[in-house]
């Protein structure tokens, strides 16, 4: 069986779990974590960064390769077009996705969680006692917002990440208005990874991750919650709905199995 090493919040390891679901492969997901386990992702592969695909003896480091390697192993399915022109357009969104939507997404969360108590106690797992909650949410966001920007995840960034999102989402919205799919009238990797890499700008209402319930259908305030971009969101779900497997009553993927651990991005 396929092995996805993982961290579960990653919009890369989403990305790649959504086209594992999407070509209808088993996989089991081994979640990674800071510590020992980043010795076996290094021995693996050769860098520490998630999702690291292992196929039998072949492994694969990086969301763009994995794809690349499951539409050559696994042609049933596609999920990059034949006709140049489609293919060019789907490959140069997929870019798109991972270089902006993507890099600014973590920008905006780590700013959400600063700035907003609810949303930062929401991302505590559910079995987090109620005084560590109160400690979390009681720490004033001025504080926050102090270490992220020397994090460079405050002030100028957060805002230049915020608007770059806003015109994201925009184009996307515009783009899907009265079409399907971006780039043909079947998911591509376009789809794919705008939809995966998009998960930390709004979860979806339905649990396909192992996070904390109160997450559902919560997002980054002033993107999530925004009318404009409606149809974005709303694309993006159906999509979800069609081919992401929900989670299991454990939080896993029905495809995976209780995760161990290793090293996160």
């Amino acid at each position: 069986m396929l092995e996805l090493y993982q961290f579960e919040l990653s919009q890369h390891c989403e990305k790649v779990r959504l086209i594992l679901d999407y070509k209808g492969l088993e996989y089991r997901k081994v979640e990674v974590t800071p510590g020992v386990g980043q010795v076996e992702v290094y021995q693996m592969s050769g860098q520490r960064q998630v999702p690291v695909l292992k196929d039998g003896e072949t492994v694969i480091a990086d969301s763009t390769e994995i794809a690349m390697y499951l539409e050559r192993q696994y042609p049933e399915r596609p999920i990059i077009p034949t006709d140049p022109r489609e293919r060019g357009l789907c490959l140069l969104i997929e870019e798109w996705a991972d270089e902006s939507i993507a890099t600014k997404g973590r920008t905006a969360f780590v700013g959400a969680l600063n700035q907003n108590e609810n949303f930062r106690t929401a991302i505590l797992p559910n079995e987090t006692p109620d005084f560590i909650k109160t400690v979390v949410g009681s720490i004033p966001s001025e504080v926050l917002d102090t270490l992220g920007a020397g994090a460079g995840v405050g002030g100028d960034a957060l805002k230049e990440a915020q608007n770059g999102l806003k015109q994201d989402l925009e184009a996307l919205s515009l783009l899907l208005r009265e079409r399907s799919y971006l780039v043909t009238d079947t998911p591509t990797l376009a789809d794919l990874a705008v939809a995966g890499v998009s998960i930390i700008l709004k979860f979806p209402a339905r649990a396909y991750l192992n996070l904390p319930t109160a997450l559902a259908g919560k997002g980054i305030p002033g993107l999530a919650d925004n009318m404009a971009y409606e149809t974005f969101f709303e694309w993006r779900d159906r999509l979800y709905s069609e081919y992401r497997h929900p989670s299991t009553s454990t939080g896993m993927s029905s495809s995976g199995s209780q995760p161990t651990s290793i090293n996160i991005e």
